[in-house]
């Protein structure tokens, strides 16, 4: 006797499966995003019927690979991000803030792909190809041979793409819009976000054209959608920013043919998005000397130096509650950690103040290198006395107040250097008969062993 089909529920905000319905999803807390989905048992006979596997062939770890062949896109921010172009038959998922200017790049990279000469099919779901139209002319890019179609049939856009042999790239702007006809749900759900991934990553590996996903987000940041699609692409690239910021920050998340955590800088500007070659003075192009509470962070972002500034105010704390930890780009659990350690081992009385930290021009800091510069900016914040125009700061702290080694200090004092400092605070080495790091030229370095030099600048050479 056929069984009934067994029934799942999946959460539409994480895609987390749950046996049966509940209120609220345990994965991610979020209310009323569970979905009934129904899953088809195999025959009680299925298993006898079942053709054995054939034996697959097993090879060697040693042999000669060759680098993957790269499809430029024409903006090298871009290119950077994904590690050096496009891959033949690769899946990139891009995902965003909605407005953040994710359709605009794409635009943009498809025109200038299709001005190379390269066969690229823009496939929208959320808009009509007038709109894309008025946005291409707005971009100035209306004279590229870019073919357009407005369309959430992913049966249609399959065939439409298999149809044409010399396609090399396909824009699908977004994934939540896709609609396959033989999921039964609306578009948008788990269901059919995986569905519609799947046979559009199928056609892109079996046709070797390079698959480009739209992808929106959650107010969380995340991916919306099942938690599996980011795990059946090759590449997931987020588009951060602040709308009230004009940098944008195209940052690698996962990447199968380069690195992650990889970032491209642009700006928004009334003409479309623009590349920052040089993100480090850009970000410091409004920086103002001899502004307590103010410190220089050189960091890491990939594999590219950046210099960024920290800003920290503190004011007394207003009322009977607790004091105030406002943060704008870093860990405010690492900020708590930081103000104990100096509270602790340099005696400066913090916990009666509100803090209030920034790191200015939109970027997000996540690296532990970023400690001593906020400790510098915060001790000169609460001794009224700035730190030196012309210094730098990178190094993890320790809860005892040490200060740590971090990666790949040549290349944080070179871009320090290129762009004139002249001083570098930075961890001392770990044992004094090591190798000590060779600055650029015009570039001095004062090693710190501890927190505390940050408040005895005397003792930072003993």
């Amino acid at each position: 006797m056929a069984r009934k089909p067994a029934r799942q529920y999946g959460c539409t905000a994480c895609g987390a499966v749950h046996v049966k319905w509940a209120g609220q999803c345990d994965a991610c807390q979020e209310w009323n995003t569970l979905e009934e989905l129904a899953v088809e048992p195999l025959a009680a006979s299925s298993a006898a019927r079942a053709v054995p596997g054939r034996r697959v062939r097993l090879e060697a770890l040693q042999g000669v690979v060759q680098p993957p062949p790269r499809v430029r896109s024409g903006i090298a921010e871009l290119d950077r991000a994904l590690g050096g172009g496009l891959v033949p038959a690769s899946v990139v998922l891009v995902g965003g803030d909605p407005g953040i200017g994710k359709s605009t790049l794409l635009l943009q990279a498809a025109s200038r792909l299709a001005e190379q000469g390269e066969r690229v099919l823009y496939i929208s779901g959320e808009e009509a190809v007038d709109q894309i139209r008025l946005r291409a002319r707005r971009l100035g890019v209306e004279g590229a041979k870019l073919e357009l179609a407005a369309s959430i049939n992913v049966a249609d856009i399959i065939a439409t793409a298999e149809a044409e042999a010399d396609v090399r790239v396909v824009v699908i702007d977004s994934i939540q819009t896709m609609w396959l006809e033989t999921v039964e749900s609306a578009p948008g759900t788990v269901s059919q976000v995986r569905a519609c991934a799947f046979e559009l990553i199928r056609a892109a590996k079996r046709r070797g054209f390079c698959l480009i996903l739209v992808g929106h987000v959650t107010k969380e940041g995340a991916l919306a959608g099942p938690r599996v699609l980011e795990h059946m692409v090759d590449a997931v690239m987020y588009f951060e920013g602040d709308r009230g910021h004009q940098f944008r920050i195209l940052r690698a998340a996962k990447n199968r043919y380069g690195a992650t955590d990889e970032i491209g800088v642009f700006a928004m500007t009334d003409r479309g998005l623009e590349e920052v070659s040089n993100p480090s003075a850009l970000f410091l192009a409004e920086r103002r000397g001899n502004i307590a509470g103010s410190a220089v962070f050189a960091g890491l972002e990939g594999s590219r130096p950046v210099l960024l500034e920290v800003q920290a105010l503190l004011s007394p704390k207003g009322g009977d509650g607790a004091p105030r930890r406002a943060v704008v780009g870093w860990d405010s659990g690492r900020l708590a950690m930081l103000l104990a350690v100096l509270e602790t081992r340099c005696g400066l009385k913090l916990s009666g103040m509100d803090v209030y930290l920034n790191v200015a021009g939109g970027l997000k800091v996540a690296e532990p290198a970023a400690d001593l510069a906020v400790a510098a900016a915060l001790v000169s914040a609460a001794t009224g006395v700035p730190t030196s125009p012309g210094a730098v700061y990178f190094g993890e702290v320790g809860l005892s107040g040490e200060i740590r080694q971090v990666a790949q200090a040549d290349s944080r004092l070179k871009e320090a250097a290129k762009l004139g400092f002249t001083q570098a605070v930075l961890p001392r080495r770990v044992a004094r008969g090591s190798a000590p790091t060779r600055p650029p030229e015009g570039l001095s370095l004062r090693e710190s062993g501890h927190v505390s030099d940050l408040v005895s600048p005397d003792a930072a050479g003993e």
